[in-house]
């Protein structure tokens, strides 16, 4: 009786928790897609010496 309440108990839990890593995978990315970070300012010169310095500025 012990063992078969184990193995129902481990077919319960092994695809709950498969789920619970799949929804977090999923919020992750929707955050990554919803996420528009706006421009930062950053400097234009190599001797600035302040702020970000971007490799190919966007905007």
């Amino acid at each position: 009786m012990k063992r078969s309440r184990t193995k129902w108990l481990l077919w319960a839990l092994v695809p709950a928790g498969l789920l619970l890593v799949a929804a977090a995978n999923a919020h992750l990315v929707y955050v990554a897609i919803q996420s528009q970070p706006e421009c930062v300012e950053h400097s234009k010169s190599v001797g600035d010496g302040h702020g970000y310095r971007a490799a190919k500025p966007a905007c």
